[in-house]
């Protein structure tokens, strides 16, 4: 398991890159938020979170102020969120939006509902690896649990190693679920901010194929204009 990144501090919030397979809050080992804490030795306050599976930029606010104006900017929608993913299956379509509404299923998952009154909204592009592997550009628009898990299944391409929502045999023979939160985009207190972190974990986001998308991707929003 890798150690966490710092990747940017300042008096009102830090970015890390958070580990895959780490937890946000444990009840049995310290998770992400305190883990950070031990490392910088000061309070940090959380205003998003990332699954256990999940690598990649997360921030934390460093005082009660700074975390209320960020939960608004989340709550409404006004942080760019751009993520990365692997899967081993073909889409039904290889870009555009996926959309409906999230609701609970068996065991703590989640599934795509026959309506569109609260809908989950993600766009997406991608592009083909190596075979029978394709990586996964995506920006949600909304930040329902699971959500982008779930929209990638709903077009028949589960992430790599998601032991919930893939095949279960396959999903255990990966390092780790292919799923990583690459970049963010947002205005604060009168600065715009950007950020991008590519992946370090996992041998198919390591592959020359996934380095060299990269390198040309460096601003995902582009993709998305």
């Amino acid at each position: 398991m890798q150690s966490i990144e710092v990747l940017f501090q300042n008096d009102d919030f830090i970015v890390i890159n958070k580990p895959a397979d780490m937890n946000f809050h444990s009840e049995n080992e310290p998770g992400v938020v305190v883990k950070t804490e031990q490392i910088l030795g000061i309070k940090l306050y959380s205003v998003h979170r990332l699954d256990k599976a999940t690598s990649g930029l997360l921030i934390l606010a460093t005082s009660p102020q700074s975390a209320a104006l960020f939960t608004t900017l989340f709550e409404t929608h006004r942080i760019e969120k751009y993520y990365l993913a692997i899967s081993l299956r073909k889409p039904k379509k290889k870009q555009g939006w996926i959309k409906g509404d999230i609701i609970p299923a068996r065991r703590g998952s989640y599934k795509f509902a026959p309506s569109s009154r609260n809908p989950a909204v993600t766009q997406f592009v991608s592009t083909a690896l190596r075979p029978n592997e394709r990586l996964f550009l995506l920006k949600p628009h909304t930040g329902k649990t699971h959500q982008i898990r779930v929209a990638l299944k709903s077009i028949g391409a589960p992430i790599a190693g998601d032991t919930r929502y893939a095949n279960a045999v396959d999903a255990a023979k990966e390092e780790r679920a292919y799923l990583h939160a690459y970049a963010l985009r947002f205005r604060f207190k009168e600065y715009t901010y950007q950020f991008t972190c590519k992946p370090t974990e996992g041998s198919r986001y390591g592959s020359a194929e996934c380095s060299q998308w990269l390198n040309i991707s460096a601003q995902p929003w582009d993709f998305f204009t």
